[in-house]
């Protein structure tokens, strides 16, 4: 787990080094044990390591082979690699180092860009071809690793994150229209390749991109997720065995592939306490585990120590439990925003920050839940959209899901953003994609594929990485994700959602969290906003450097500051915190 970042010139002049290591100091955070950097000709590459595999010097990066004569940055982790690098060896290939990221450069070598199909983990990785002058970039199929990029006549500049892309002071900061409308309506999602800024891009999952040294470039998509039936027909009981295994599998995999111990995020849910229980079954042992708790609200409670305690005793893990008051909260804010690559509105975001500060005391990489609600249909939007069957297909998605239609998306932004619905269509594009069967398989592909990628899995990365903590997702292996896709709807929906995953769990688990009424990491005072909570976002919105943007309606912003508890989104967010959150990220990325 790295962070990685580079220039490709197309104007026949070299790279400015200074430019690289200003990039990879915004990534330091990101790789905080070894840095590096490499050029040839028009190409300059950058990493900052975390050493997960292969502690050794000879996996540092970038990692260069003079006899195939290609050099590569990599972020993220092959569990596979054991396996391909035997295969590579049996066709010849010698190895210098004994990680994966070596494996990652002679599967290149061997397969050229048909290489990713082989991939197994969460990558995003570039290799410069020295001999062809070329420059392949790669992302992994469910997006967890992120690769954001610029480009213009003159050059490519790609990076893990924006903040090392803003760091070249040769970006275009200005707001981009089609990316405002869905960070303020599609819960800040904003679908590849699009971002806040106009500068900046980001590559699609599951695609791959190939640039030539005159600026042309090829994108090619190599792994779509197909959400039919299988032909041969299954009973209930041998879908929940199918995905036992699978979860198993992808489980112990997750926890063995390291060189460095492995805990887990426990927060007491369903997800993250099966990730521990499977983890028992399997026979792991000296399990590390971590939990978080706020202060409550009386709308809410801001601690689940209540469920992950019962876990904890009966797995007899190693358990670290941290409480944190909400003055302590709000002063972790600043710097919690200051390391989104994105404006992220999710009120968990600053709770694994500062979760992960802790941990990354303890340990060097965590599985987490990530994943389950979406792949298994755990969210309450699920079943109503299911049963909406007298509703166009935008319409039963949106009327549950967005934070706001269309008409007071125009209310709320300045009229020189104004536009077309681009979130509708969106949607509608992403739904109307062929191979799925009924319309919850496309939702719930298009929440996989395009959703989850931009909201949790990016918040989560973001955060842990913040801390030099790698995380780990199981529910969003590849192979788990192709087989859940093609289970029956009704398997998931269920008693309320992941039904399957709560046969799974019954007799393992206690009753009590199986049973328990869904929650979501609560961080009560981003969610009803009161006392210094209200000052803070008042302050944001209508100090001088907001003003002078003018990117949101006064009259829209004096509604919500009047009364912010009256207004929330359908997934019962905080519209004040939406606008303000936006806005301090702005101030704190572009206006600096």
């Amino acid at each position: 787990m790295c962070g990685i970042c580079g220039e490709l010139r197309f104007d026949g002049t070299a790279p400015e080094l200074a430019l690289t290591q200003r990039m990879m100091t915004r990534l330091e955070r990101r790789g905080p044990d070894h840095g590096g950097s490499f050029s040839d000709g028009p190409v300059a590459l950058g990493h900052r390591r975390l050493s997960i595999i292969d502690l050794s010097a000879h996996a540092n990066q970038p990692m260069v082979d003079q006899d195939l004569q290609l050099a590569l940055v990599f972020n993220g982790t092959i569990y596979n690699y054991p396996a391909l690098r035997v295969q590579l060896q049996d066709k010849g290939y010698h190895f210098f180092s004994t990680g994966d990221t070596e494996v990652i450069l002679k599967a290149y070598a061997e397969w050229g860009a048909a290489c990713v199909e082989k991939l197994h983990g969460m990558f995003a990785f570039v290799v410069w071809d020295m001999r062809k002058q070329q420059l392949f970039m790669a992302r992994d199929r469910m997006g967890i690793k992120p690769l954001y990029y610029s480009l213009d006549n003159n050059r490519l500049l790609f990076a893990s994150n924006v903040q090392a892309l803003l760091a070249t002071h040769d970006i275009d900061t200005s707001i981009s229209t089609v990316g405002l409308h869905h960070q303020l309506t599609l819960h800040a999602v904003i679908p590849a390749p699009h971002t806040i800024l106009n500068g900046v891009k980001k590559m699609r999952p599951a695609h791959t991109l190939h640039f030539k040294t005159d600026g042309s470039y090829h994108e090619q998509r190599y792994w779509n997720l197909n959400a039919t039936r299988p032909k041969e027909k299954r009973s209930e009981q041998e879908w929940i065995d199918a995905i036992h295994q699978s979860l198993k599998a992808a489980v112990e995999t997750h926890k063995t592939v390291a060189d460095v111990p492995v805990g887990v995020l426990l927060s007491g849910g369903l997800d993250s306490s099966l990730l521990v229980g499977l983890l028992h079954e399997a026979g792991v042992g000296n399990l590390q585990t971590f939990t978080v708790g706020f202060e409550d609200q009386p709308e809410e409670k801001g601690s689940e120590f209540e469920y992950s305690d019962p876990v904890v005793e009966r797995f007899g893990t190693q358990h670290h439990k941290f409480f944190i008051r909400n003055d302590k909260v709000i002063s972790y804010l600043p710097a919690a925003i200051s390391n989104m690559a994105e404006p992220m509105v999710g009120q968990d975001t600053v709770a694994f920050y500062m979760l992960s500060e802790q941990v990354s005391k303890h340990i060097k990489v965590v599985q987490s839940g990530q994943g389950a609600d979406e792949v298994f249909a755990g969210y309450f939007w699920f079943p109503p959209m299911h049963a909406a069957t007298n509703e166009d297909d935008v319409t039963r998605f949106s009327s549950r899901y967005f934070d706001r239609d269309h008409d007071e998306y125009l209310q709320t932004v300045a009229a020189r953003f104004h536009g077309k619905d681009y979130s509708s269509n969106t949607v509608k594009e992403l739904l109307h994609e062929p191979d799925a069967d009924e319309y919850i398989d496309r939702v719930l592909r298009m929440d996989v594929t395009t959703l989850v990628v931009d909201d949790p899995v990016k918040r989560v990365d973001n955060m842990t990485m913040a801390w030099g903590l790698e995380a780990r997702v199981p529910f969003l292996d590849h192979q788990l994700v192709e087989l859940a896709a093609s289970m029956l709807p009704e398997l998931k929906l269920r008693d309320g959602g992941k039904y399957v995953l709560k046969k799974i769990a019954r007799g393992l688990l206690p009753d009590a969290v199986i049973d328990r009424p869904k929650g979501y990491f609560p961080v009560p005072a981003l969610k009803f906003v009161r006392g210094e909570f209200l000052q803070f976002m008042r302050d944001a919105l209508l100090n001088d450097t907001a003003r002078q943007r003018g990117l949101f309606q006064h009259a829209y912003v004096e509604k919500l500051l009047a009364e912010p508890e009256k207004y929330h989104t359908r997934l019962q967010g905080s519209k004040l915190w939406h606008l303000a959150l936006l806005e301090m990220w702005l101030q704190r990325h572009v206006d600096n």
